[in-house]
């Protein structure tokens, strides 16, 4: 059961990725061709926008932890 949990969970790892960029690159494409600049602009300003938001929490999550942790008493450990 545990062998065929870790296989499928390669395999999703291992596609996952390569369809994302798949998707970046059809939008790029699209707004490459229309030849709007400020468009193409605030899709690229959008898109960093949505990635760096959840790294950016996800830092703080880990930061307040590390904070907590050694702020411990080596008698609680």
């Amino acid at each position: 059961m545990k062998k065929t949990l870790f296989a499928i969970l390669i395999l999703v790892i291992l596609f996952l990725p390569q369809n994302m960029e798949a998707q970046c690159a059809m939008c790029r494409a699209s707004l490459e061709s229309s030849g709007d600049v400020k468009a193409a602009e605030g899709i690229n300003n959008g898109i960093v926008y949505l990635m760096a938001l959840p790294y950016i929490l996800v830092g703080g999550l880990f930061y307040f932890v590390y904070k907590k942790m050694k702020n411990r008493s080596p008698e609680e450990v």
